[in-house]
């Protein structure tokens, strides 16, 4: 059935989008894909996690930005049908036979992303790649039946796309690279719903720019200034937004909650004391590290959220005060850490123990950083494409190695080093028993950093 592969739709399917104003579906694969329950769970998970707690316009999901990302793709594989169309077999230019299975990818390469995802992987160590090609490559799922439909091998080449294994590194380098379909999207879909204004830049040129070669995608050597723009605004965004403090503050938060749940219920297995009847049966196959992808299909950002109303009111106290802080936005405060914090962080922890908190669950170290560009390093364990610029006469030249601009940048590290721990040790009450410990605590706060004692500096 290879030519379900390219059947088009009688009529076409438009969607409306506040980003790209038009998503096109014009083949009968690609709505079928839409349609199936797998994909239309991502209408569940939000793009952003828990930032809509701090960028209350951040309510967008998975499901929109996979569409985006498709359409990114199906205007980037047109531009290049259109202009660069291959001449003879091996010659770099663009081989329109690839354009399905690019926007196949394009559309699916988030497919597999959990309820608060980073979050999760992180408690539960899931990894949302391997369970998008598990969804892709797994007899019986919807996604996996559609894609049969064209041949019993294309499940496999869909899910080496994404694997970054796939043959045609033009296709691969659409969908993941330093500049890709997946980033141009969420970039400007992230800054539109979080009013980040600094994380827009100019999609269309960019699309323009695009040039097919033997090793990948390359940008046309007039375009630079373009893509400056595009890799500055993705480093504003991931300093303004994606690291955000309070953002961070509310993983920590949501990161102890999963955990004291999960900490509860391994105690209960030997301790009959404890009341693990709390624990939804929906978590437990996560809890004892045995779970499959019909629980993990099961769980999304509405299913987590029930569950944890539910523990609002359960006899533990951390398990409910947690839940609570995090149902009603009540985030941690943080101070920046340097080399010179270190010696300090113990003696504030257990200031902040004798307080009355435990410190397993209400103080965290917690570090973000990102390079806004990286340079090729093929020993590197997750080597990053390269950005490359095309000249004139076809020769290729690393985006860093002209422009001063990315210079600055590429290679540095950028982000910083927090120390969480509850507004609470914050407190200026001269009545509260713990007064003491509160002025004592707040002597290693200077300037938003975790520092030696006022009285010793």
């Amino acid at each position: 059935m290879e030519q379900y592969l390219t059947q088009k739709l009688r009529k076409e399917t438009v969607l409306r989008d506040p980003i790209h104003t038009y998503v096109y579906v014009h083949h009968q694969i690609i709505l079928d894909l839409i349609n199936t329950s797998e994909f239309q769970r991502l209408r569940r998970i939000k793009q952003l996690g828990i930032a809509s707690l701090v960028f209350p316009g951040a309510e967008h999901s998975r499901f929109t930005h996979s569409l985006g990302v498709y359409e990114i793709a199906r205007q980037i594989t047109n531009h290049l049908a259109q202009t660069y169309p291959t001449q003879t077999p091996g010659d770099g230019l663009w081989d329109s036979n690839e354009q399905m299975i690019t926007l196949i990818a394009a559309l699916l390469h988030d497919l597999g992303h959990g309820p608060y995802s980073h979050t999760f992987e992180h408690i539960f160590k899931t990894d949302h790649e391997r369970y998008t090609q598990m969804i892709i490559t797994t007899p019986g799922t919807e996604i996996n039946d559609v894609l049969k439909r064209v041949s019993p091998q294309f499940p496999r080449q869909v899910a080496d796309v994404i694997n970054k294994t796939y043959p045609n590194p033009q296709v691969v380098q659409i969908i993941s690279s330093q500049i890709d379909a997946d980033r141009m999207d969420y970039l400007l879909r992230d800054a539109y719903f979080t009013g980040a204004s600094y994380g827009s830049f100019d999609l269309s040129r960019i699309m323009r720019l695009i040039k097919p070669y033997k090793d990948g995608i390359a940008f046309s050597i007039a375009g630079m200034h373009a893509i400056e723009d595009y890799v500055v605004s993705r480093y504003q965004m991931y300093q303004q937004v994606y690291f955000h403090p309070v953002s961070r503050a509310m993983e920590v938060i949501l990161t102890s909650l999963l955990r004291r749940a999960k900490d509860l219920y391994t105690k209960s297995l030997t301790d009959k004391a404890v009341d693990s009847s709390f624990i939804p049966a929906s978590l437990l196959p996560f809890f004892n590290g045995q779970s499959t992808l019909d629980d993990y299909l099961m769980l999304d950002d509405g299913a987590l959220m029930t569950y944890f109303n539910a523990w609002q009111y359960v006899d533990d106290p951390i398990l409910s005060d947690l839940a609570g802080r995090f149902l009603n936005r009540k985030p941690l405060k943080s101070a920046l850490l340097t080399t010179e914090s270190n010696p300090y962080i113990s003696v504030v922890k257990d200031l902040i123990q004798t307080a009355g908190f435990n410190t397993n669950y209400y103080t965290a170290e917690n570090d973000s950083f990102d390079m806004a560009y990286a340079i090729y390093q093929p020993n590197a364990k997750k080597p990053f494409t390269q950005i490359e610029l095309i000249n004139p006469d076809g020769t290729t030249v690393e985006l860093s190695t002209l422009s001063h601009l990315i210079q600055a940048l590429a290679d540095k590290q950028a982000g910083d080093r927090r120390f969480f721990f509850p507004k609470d040790m914050l407190s200026n009450r001269t009545d509260d028993l713990f007064s003491g410990i509160y002025v004592d605590f707040q002597q290693y706060l200077n300037n938003n950093y975790l520092t030696a004692p006022k009285n010793l500096i």
